[in-house]
């Protein structure tokens, strides 16, 4: 399928997502969303594809944030709506894609495209790279679950100073914060994360689809994620994956899982 705002290649059962809004920072306009939550849906189906790589275009940002004019003049109940539709469309969709997903943050990633990158289950930021959510100074909250999992990443205090002075941190200072995983180089960026998915494509895809569950059950309310573990761990024993992985390890040779 072809997209407006996205380009789209596949390397080695990795999927490279990149928003391509260069003129606009890559900004997240309602069609980009869109076109995310598309794409990120056709990858998941995509039996073929194991890892993925959400990246912006240009070396300036990953996304400098949502594109404020499409929504400046909305009411109450439109901003509700708005919120609504984002997390349901594509943040938490993306939180609970069963394919792991590495953000690689190349520039501002601010606003919206930070919620976006946190939303990943893996984020490797280039060392020019500045991270924030402004958006008390335009006189309302992050409203792509923002408030939620800078939290969860960097601890309430943290996350209360950054919401509340909407100043922007560097990469070195997002790592020590445990904002993102790794740091290195603008030109090393995409080398690093392909070679994480690498990592990832030679291990068990049903596996780590478990896995992602019952992390991600940890930070749903009223959910035991340790039941959910449990749950997942014995579905683990019902795939092709286990018995290969299994019967490989006991005849002493690398597991190649379909």
């Amino acid at each position: 399928m072809a997209y407006t705002n996205l380009l789209i290649e596949d390397s080695n059962s990795t999927r490279v997502i990149t928003i391509n809004r260069p003129s606009q920072l890559n900004a997240l306009n309602s069609q980009t969303i869109n076109e995310l939550s598309q794409a990120l849906s056709r990858a998941e189906a995509d039996k073929e594809i194991k890892a993925i790589i959400l990246t912006g275009s240009g070396e300036k940002a990953f996304v400098a944030g949502a594109d404020i004019k499409e929504f400046a003049a909305f009411s109450i109940e439109e901003g509700k709506k708005l919120s609504k539709g984002g997390h349901d469309k594509l943040f938490d969709l993306l939180q609970n894609l069963s394919t792991p997903v590495v953000a690689a943050i190349n520039g501002f990633a601010l606003g919206g495209g930070l919620e976006l990158a946190m939303a990943a289950h893996i984020r490797v930021a280039s060392d020019n790279a500045k991270m924030g959510l402004p958006e008390v100074s335009l006189g309302v909250i992050p409203g792509y679950g923002g408030t939620q999992r800078l939290a969860q990443l960097v601890g309430r205090g943290k996350a209360m100073e950054m919401i509340a002075t909407a100043g922007m941190i560097s990469a070195e200072d997002a790592y020590k914060l445990g904002l993102v995983n790794h740091v290195t180089t603008p030109e090393g960026l995409m080398e690093l994360c392909n070679k994480i998915t690498s990592k990832i494509c030679r291990n068990s895809s049903s596996a780590i689809s478990f896995a992602i569950k019952a992390v991600n059950a940890n930070y749903e309310d009223g959910v035991n994620g340790f039941d959910t573990e449990i749950e997942e761990f014995g579905n683990c024993f019902g795939t092709d994956d286990f018995k290969e992985g299994t019967t490989a390890f006991m005849e002493k040779r690398k597991a190649d899982f379909k």
